[in-house]
């Protein structure tokens, strides 16, 4: 396994490193704290990425919405381009996102179906999963 297992959906990541030239990927909640990451990255690198990652989607939101003139918007993706290479951000409707880096050889169109497919994977586990009770019990 090349991802570094936080948690049980690290395993989302593993198929994104498969894409030529990307180096990294972390999984995060919402509120950017790390799910998983990849081993290219250190622990403190991971959290730090985890908790801008986040800061950049709520600026993303806030400005997509302000652009549109509506009170709120929904991302579907955030791409950053650098000198460095391709940042890849796409959140999923449970309240994790994926993050992805590439080099600049990195096709961007692979990662962008790479990342939204794992996506959509994680977010059907999520939906299997059973309800857990107030306990913490399955309710099953």
């Amino acid at each position: 396994m090349n991802s570094r297992d936080t948690g049980d959906s690290a395993w989302v990541l593993d198929p994104i490193l498969e894409i030529p030239h990307v180096r990294a990927a972390v999984l995060l909640t919402r509120d950017g704290l790390v799910s998983g990451f990849t081993a290219a990255l250190a622990q403190d690198s991971a959290e730090r990425v985890a908790a801008i990652t986040s800061t950049v989607q709520g600026a993303c939101r806030t400005a997509a919405a302000a652009f549109a003139d509506a009170p709120v918007a929904q991302l579907r993706q955030v791409v950053i381009e650098s000198d460095l290479g391709y940042i890849l951000v796409a959140p999923t409707e449970h309240g994790t996102c994926v993050a992805a880096f590439g080099d600049p050889e990195v096709r961007l169109d692979l990662l962008g179906h790479r990342v939204h497919s794992q996506v959509a994977r994680l977010g059907e586990k999520a939906m299997a999963a059973a309800p857990r009770a107030a306990d913490g019990g399955s309710l099953a």
